[in-house]
Parts: C-alpha cells; sequence; structure tokens
C-alpha cells in the first residue's frame, strides 16, 4: 500500500514539474484583442478556432531547413514530445522560414497545431521509402490508383480531437511531378500520397496555407466531423492527374470557406465510399456548407458529388461561387452498382465563365473497385436544387443523364441565365432519365423540366447549420519556445 502511494505522489509530482517547466519556457494562449500578425522565432501570433498553451520550433529538434537535408525525423521527434501536453492546455508545432525537405509524418496528439511561417516551405520527398504503405480505406476495399494498398499522405492523423493545420500562408510543396509520372507509365505499386489526411477526428481545422503540386488528391477529411477548411490555396497544373483540391469523404458537419484553387481534377469533390464497400461501411456524407470558392479546372468539376458515393451524400449546402475555364460547375457522378444517394443539394449565387457545361449529371461513370459490386444497387438522386446563377460562354447549358428505370428525380432550377458560346452546341439541353421543374432559365431548359408557373424560386433551407458559427480566435505566442534538452 505505502508502494503504491508513493508512485502516485511520484506521479502527480511529475505531471505538477511537467507543467511548472513549461509554464515558465512558454507563454501561448489567446490574446482578445490583438490586431497584429508578428511571425518571429520567439513570438508569433495566429488565427484558430483553439488556442494553445505551450510551443515549439522545428529547429530545437535538429530541422534543417536547406531543402536538401530530411527533416522527417525532426518532425516526428517534435510532434511526439509535444504530444506530452495533450492534456495541459495542447501544443503548436512552429515551422520558421526555410525549406524543410520532408517524407511522411504523423500528428499523433489531440490539441495540437502545425503552424507555417509564411516563408516556410515544407517540400514533399519524392523518395518513395519516406512514405509508410498502409492499408486501403475500409469503404474503398482498394487503392484509387492500384488495387493494393497505398502511400500514406505526407501529413497524417487518425482518432484526433481539435487538430489544426495552419499558418500565414506558408507552403507545402508536394514535388508531384515524380508521382505523376509513375502514374501515368503505371510503375506504381500503390496509391500515391495525398499532401493532408485526417481520419476518423472530429474539431478538425486546415486554413490558411499554400498547397501546390500534390502528387494526388490535397485535402482529404474522410469519416471525420466538424471539418473546417477556410482561407486555402491550392494550384497544380491542369493537366496533373486527379490533384483534386478538397475531398470531404464520409464527413459529417464540414465548413468549406474563401479557397481558391486550381487544379487537375475537381476542385471540391463529395465522396463516401465505393459500390460494395462503400454500402457495407454505411457512412455518409452530411452538412456540407461551401462558400466562396474560386476554382480553375479546365478538365473538371467545381464541385462534384461522386462518383464514390455509395454511403450516401446529403444536405450540401453552396453559395457564392466563381467558376472560370472549368469543365462544368456542379456535377453527380455515379453509376449502376454503386447504390447509395445524393439528395437535399442546394447550389445558389455561382458566377461562371468559359464553361463546358454548367449542369452535369452522370448515371454511367463506371469506374468500379472491383467485378463484384451489386448491378441491383441503383443510385437514388433526388432534390437537386440550383438558384441565382449567371454563366457566359458556354458549350452546352446542360448534360442531365440518369439511369434507365432509375430516373433523377426532383431537380429545380431558377433564375439562371446562360449566355451560350458562338462554337456552342445546337442542342444547349441534353436530358434523359431525369425529372423536375424550372423556372425564369435561359436558354429553355429541356421538356424533363418543364416550365412552372408561379415558382419564383427552389425550396432552399433558410436554418443555419452550427458550423458555419465558428468563430476564430487571435492567439499568440511568447517568450521562449520549448527546449527540447530543458525535460
Amino acid at each position: 500500500m505505502m508502494k503504491i502511494r508513493s508512485h502516485r505522489r511520484a506521479g502527480i509530482y511529475n505531471a505538477l514539474l511537467l507543467v511548472l517547466f513549461a509554464v515558465i519556457l512558454s507563454s501561448c494562449g489567446k490574446k482578445a484583442n490583438g490586431r497584429r500578425f508578428h511571425h518571429g522565432e520567439d513570438y508569433f501570433e495566429y488565427s484558430s478556432i483553439n488556442c494553445r498553451a505551450y510551443a515549439a520550433s522545428l529547429t530545437e529538434f535538429g530541422g534543417i531547413g536547406d531543402g536538401i537535408t530530411s527533416n522527417t525525423k525532426a518532425f516526428q521527434d517534435a510532434i511526439n514530445y509535444l504530444s506530452q501536453f495533450e492534456s495541459y492546455g495542447g501544443s503548436i508545432l512552429f515551422v520558421p522560414p526555410g525549406k524543410w525537405l520532408t517524407g511522411n509524418f504523423n500528428i499523433t496528439s489531440s490539441h495540437f497545431t502545425l503552424f507555417l511561417h509564411q516563408d516556410a516551405v515544407l517540400l514533399g520527398s519524392q523518395d518513395e521509402s519516406e512514405y509508410a504503405v498502409i492499408d486501403p480505406l475500409p469503404s474503398y476495399g482498394r487503392g484509387r490508383d492500384t488495387q493494393g494498398g497505398r502511400f500514406v499522405s505526407l501529413i497524417f492523423g487518425t482518432n484526433l480531437t481539435d487538430v489544426v493545420i495552419t499558418g500565414n500562408n506558408g507552403t507545402i510543396d508536394g514535388q508531384g511531378q515524380i508521382w505523376w509520372n509513375k502514374f501515368r507509365n503505371g510503375s506504381l505499386q500503390y496509391t500515391r500520397p495525398y499532401l493532408i489526411e485526417i481520419m476518423f477526428s472530429d474539431e478538425v481545422e486546415i486554413s490558411n496555407i499554400v498547397l501546390v503540386n500534390s502528387p494526388s488528391w490535397n485535402v482529404h477529411p474522410v469519416y471525420s466531423s466538424n471539418v473546417v477548411v477556410r482561407g486555402i490555396t491550392i494550384t497544380a497544373p491542369v493537366r496533373s492527374p486527379n490533384t483534386d483540391g478538397i475531398n470531404p469523404d464520409s464527413c459529417t458537419n464540414v465548413h468549406i470557406e474563401d479557397c481558391y484553387i486550381v487544379s487537375g481534377d475537381d476542385c471540391v469533390a463529395v465522396k463516401s465510399g465505393w459500390d460494395e464497400y462503400g454500402i457495407a461501411f454505411g457512412m455518409p456524407t452530411k452538412q456540407l456548407f461551401i462558400k466562396g470558392l474560386t476554382c480553375i479546372s479546365p478538365t473538371s468539376a467545381t464541385i462534384a458529388l461522386g462518383s464514390e458515393m455509395s454511403g450516401g451524400i446529403e444536405d450540401v449546402r453552396a453559395e457564392d461561387i466563381v467558376a472560370i475555364n472549368t469543365e462544368s460547375a456542379v456535377r453527380i457522378k455515379t453509376a449502376v452498382g454503386r447504390g447509395g444517394y445524393v439528395k437535399d443539394v442546394f447550389v445558389k449565387g455561382m458566377t461562371m465563365k468559359t464553361m463546358k457545361y454548367v449542369f452535369w449529371m452522370t448515371g454511367n461513370y463506371g469506374s468500379h473497385p472491383d467485378n463484384n459490386y451489386d448491378p441491383n444497387a441503383l443510385p437514388v438522386i433526388d432534390n437537386i436544387n440550383y438558384q441565382d446563377m449567371v454563366a457566359e460562354n458556354v458549350t452546352m447549358a446542360a448534360r442531365l443523364e440518369g439511369i434507365p428505370g432509375d430516373t433523377f428525380t426532383g431537380i429545380c432550377i431558377s433564375n439562371v441565365t446562360i449566355g451560350m458560346a458562338t462554337s456552342a452546341k445546337k442542342l444547349p439541353w441534353n436530358c434523359t432519365n431525369v425529372a423536375g421543374v424550372s423556372s425564369g432559365v435561359t436558354p429553355k431548359p429541356c421538356s424533363l423540366l418543364p416550365e412552372q408557373e408561379g415558382l419564383s424560386t427552389c425550396n432552399f433551407p433558410t436554418d443555419h447549420r452550427p458550423i458555419r458559427e465558428v468563430n476564430l480566435r487571435t492567439c499568440s505566442c511568447k517568450n521562449k519556445l520549448f527546449k527540447r534538452n530543458g525535460l
């Protein structure tokens, strides 16, 4: 009994020493009325949903920002060290100016922030050995690029609460060219890494950073909830393969706002699993809000729903969207065998210039993980609403293709003006196996979307999701940062 008590006292004593020493060395937290932003090695301020109590700099763990030296170990050592402060107000890892070559590192701690200085550039290693091979996602059954597993993302985290990746527009450069080449010539054994993937987590913030040249998808929150993606810039060559911008996947309560994306694939791609694997996993993406998105993607969509949507997609709201030189504004992608559903979609306030299609629904997208899908698993597409849109220089107003015997229903399009290009198709609307109504649409829609008298607007919801009301705090870290050898 005495031994147990003495061990308890020692544990309490060590915990108190840890907290006391951290308080002495670091002063981080919320600053109520901060207006100026400073980003030095010993003091910086940042906006975030949650502030942190303690901080460290990558340089204290052997980080060398010369663009040549690998910092994979330095990142992981820093994160592992800071994880001990998870229950004491959380921690922040500061990445100072420099070029920081790194392979994959894992965020292992909740209540954690990764902060990139405006002159910091994370360079993703092009060495495959710097990325562990992990299992396919259970809702996909295989890797997206190959039948096998997948390379872990450059920044990866799972089973976390309150994790933030932010900065003052610091950059993460995936150096994707070598990965694109391997994909094109078929030499990859595993699916390419993403830049950021957070799994099975709650309270995720990704904000105020620049992502360039990802090997594949850029931002992939999956099986997560209460996700905020705000103020990020994503760029990649418009012919780079599968460089999707933001892919909320089997997530609940997601807010995407004020993002600028130029990519070789969909700017925002909403997903929820693939064929029989997604049906069995059964986790939909729902309560998604998108606002202030600017997209350039000549071969893909501004907002895509699917094609992997077998777990279901519902309650998607988007407004104040700009699309320039983009293949389509909103595209629903599905196929026989997908099952699942896309329903309760509300998009308004889009401005478009130089588009191949404004509206596009595809019921024959194909692309299956294997031959074990159920041919009787038909998707349900219902209550799709578009309103208050203007487009110019458009090749075709709409291409709406449902599935024979599986009509896409409840389509409503109102107050939409589409200016056709001089080289536009003679038939501006092509509709099969769809049903709905229209009002105040130019050019006149197809007969399957007849003008409904008395309809001034589609039936848009008026309630506000809590994720839209998230407020950012101004946080600050002052004085000395942690010294690794101090504890």
